[in-house]
């Protein structure tokens, strides 16, 4: 087996070969100047099982794993699975519009041409997986994510909005302690208002957990009630830290501790699912 690193994966697949002790192929990536993407393999993979790594955010990734699956191909490999750590279009999973494409099924259907098998990590919603055309394997980071927040002892965990309660929940039951879901309603892109009903943080140290966070509105909102009602400090984890234009600024007011894992790769990538991968692999 080997593996090959797109330019959006290198530290989660460089983490996914030391795991595995696997090695990784030499390859090269590059931009021209209009944009455009050029990829080229520089050794034999011949009789090779073959493992891409690559995201499909932003568009440009899209490209480039496609140009990678093709160069990939012209050798006499054994197989090639798709690692795809963040699922690009995930969100847009049913028509909310007349005339409007679903997105996630396209991008499934032609990720899927001329690979074998394709893993991702926490889709947005996980039936989406039915829409491959291949073998397809959603991991769960959520064990992770626990284990990470265990360092911080938190009194309770919170759920942003009604998108991550089951997630929140898991993740309680593994600390052995409660959890809570706030009420959200978006006013637009950047704005929501949140309801937290009847809780008591006083004092308490709360985690705060979600699958994505773009642009840190729901979760600046949710930290700064949290702040008020009392609360100590405020942990924040999420899975694909996607951090679109100031987010981080945005959230450090009242976020105290924030982190995600490497499925997009950002300074706060400090939760890794290389094992994660490497044992769906084996």
């Amino acid at each position: 087996m080997k593996i090959v690193s797109g330019s959006s994966s290198l530290m989660l697949s460089t983490r996914i070969s030391e795991v595995m002790g696997v090695p990784m192929v030499h390859r090269e990536i590059k931009r021209f100047p209009d944009g455009e993407c050029y990829v080229r393999i520089h050794e034999n993979l011949d009789n090779q099982d073959i493992v891409l790594v690559q995201n499909t955010h932003p568009d440009g990734n899209i490209i480039e794993y496609l140009l990678l699956v093709d160069a990939i191909r012209q050798y006499r490999i054994r197989s090639l699975t798709a690692v795809i750590p963040y699922f690009g279009y995930g969100r847009q999973d049913k028509r909310f519009n007349e005339g409007e494409p679903i997105s996630a099924k396209i991008m499934a259907e032609h990720l899927s041409e001329n690979v074998d098998r394709i893993i991702t990590v926490n889709l947005h919603n996980s039936e989406i997986i039915k829409w491959f055309k291949v073998e397809s394997k959603e991991i769960k980071a959520e064990v992770e994510i626990a284990r990470y927040f265990e360092r911080f002892k938190p009194d309770m965990v919170i759920s942003p909005d009604k998108g991550s309660i089951e997630r929140a929940r898991f993740i309680s039951q593994i600390l052995g302690i409660p959890f809570h879901a706030f009420q959200k309603r978006r006013i637009d892109s950047e704005r929501v208002e949140i309801e937290t009903g009847d809780i008591d943080v006083k004092n308490k140290v709360i985690a705060i957990v979600d699958d994505v966070i773009s642009t840190g509105g729901t979760i600046a909102t949710a930290a700064a009630l949290l702040k008020n009602k009392g609360a100590s400090k405020v942990i924040v984890g999420c899975v694909h830290g996607l951090f679109v234009g100031n987010a981080l600024q945005k959230m450090q007011m009242n976020v105290d501790i924030l982190f995600s894992t490497d499925t997009i790769e950002n300074e706060k990538s400090v939760v890794t699912v290389a094992n994660l991968i490497g044992d769906s692999l084996k």
